[in-house]
């Protein structure tokens, strides 16, 4: 039966990609967008180009405006909220407006759910920066990476939340929003506590979207800057393996409605953001690459590594994508699409 999919932010990086699959299999799309990203144009001339160029609805709007949203709502059977202010750095430069995009946005998005009369399905992608630098966490420095001493597959989800930078403040608050509407409102709401995300259709820079950027810059011979030691650690999910927990969630939505859920790739898909993630993409691009090195960003984490154990015990899910298989895909992506990147 043909569901009514609501995706706001549908023609970013991750939307794009859910939109793609929710319309190849045949479901009612509606994007809501305010085109902002400079790959949304390019994300949805490439849907229209795969699906048609009436496939989807579009609406150009924007999370902070609540009637627009609301209205647009109406009928929708499931909400999947994508759309947000993605970089720490610029939350840090301009806060009252990731504040209002990130936590006035969300709470808009409920509120437009819990007024629709259809208690829709309401999926929320929120963020591993919600558990903070966690500086009192032993580390383990190694030759090419920093490890956690003591947490062996990663942080779980009762990792005591610790919001750290504008940008962990306001997706935390709408990650602590979205749980409480199901308490209090009974709206059947998932929370995704994601990890480092990469994939195809990802125009990153360097301020989010670091794995893209990195492949897109050293394809195309654009200079890289490395932020601290290049030994921090991230665990990396494919956008596909990202999907593939929202489908289940939604399939599984009577049992785990209300829950929260951290998505990464687990200690065999962790790389160290230049150590050992340059020294991967050296051998893809077949040559040294050039870097520049400066000191630390505020907030970030030397170590993020996501136990996806309550996820796998109840969703059912897990990585199937290697970190390794899903850079070269990417790297291949990228070599095959130099044009978007002119």
């Amino acid at each position: 039966m043909t569901k009514k999919y609501l995706v706001t932010g549908g023609a970013g990086f991750i939307g794009s990609n859910y939109v793609d699959r929710l319309l190849t299999r045949g479901e009612d799309v509606t994007v809501y967008d305010n085109l902002s990203r400079g790959g949304a144009p390019r994300n949805l001339a490439w849907l229209r180009a795969t699906h048609g160029a009436d496939a989807f609805q579009l609406v150009q709007g924007d999370v902070r405006d609540a009637s627009l949203l609301t209205a647009t709502a109406r009928g929708a059977d499931i909400l999947v909220h994508l759309a947000s202010q993605v970089a720490v750095t610029t939350s840090v430069l301009h806060p009252r407006e990731d504040f209002e995009i990130n936590a006035i946005g969300t709470f808009n998005v409920l509120e437009a759910a819990r007024l629709s009369g259809k208690n829709p399905i309401v999926l929320y992608a929120s963020t591993n920066k919600v558990y903070g630098e966690m500086e009192d966490t032993p580390l383990i420095e190694k030759e090419t990476r920093w490890e956690y001493a003591a947490l062996p597959n990663g942080v779980p989800e009762m990792q005591p939340l610790d919001f750290h930078s504008p940008y962990g403040c306001s997706k935390g608050t709408g990650d602590q929003y979205v749980r409480d509407y199901h308490r209090i409102y009974g709206l059947p709401t998932v929370v995704f506590r994601q990890g480092c995300i990469y994939g195809p259709r990802q125009f990153g820079i360097e301020d989010q979207g670091w794995v893209a950027w990195f492949v897109i810059a050293a394809v195309m011979g654009k200079p890289i800057t490395i932020f601290g030691d290049g030994k921090q650690v991230r665990d990396m999910l494919h956008v596909y393996d990202l999907l593939d927990g929202y489908d289940a969630a939604v399939e599984r939505i009577n049992s785990v409605a209300g829950q929260v859920y951290n998505m990464g790739g687990g200690y065999a898909n962790t790389l160290s953001i230049w150590k050992e993630f340059g020294a991967m993409l050296e051998e893809f691009v077949g040559h040294p690459i050039p870097v520049t090195w400066k000191d630390w960003r505020p907030g970030d984490q030397r170590v993020n590594m996501n136990d996806t154990g309550k996820a796998l015990r109840e969703l059912g899910w897990q990585p199937k994508i290697s970190v390794r298989e899903g850079i070269r895909m990417l790297h291949k992506w990228v070599v095959e699409n130099k044009h978007l990147f002119q």
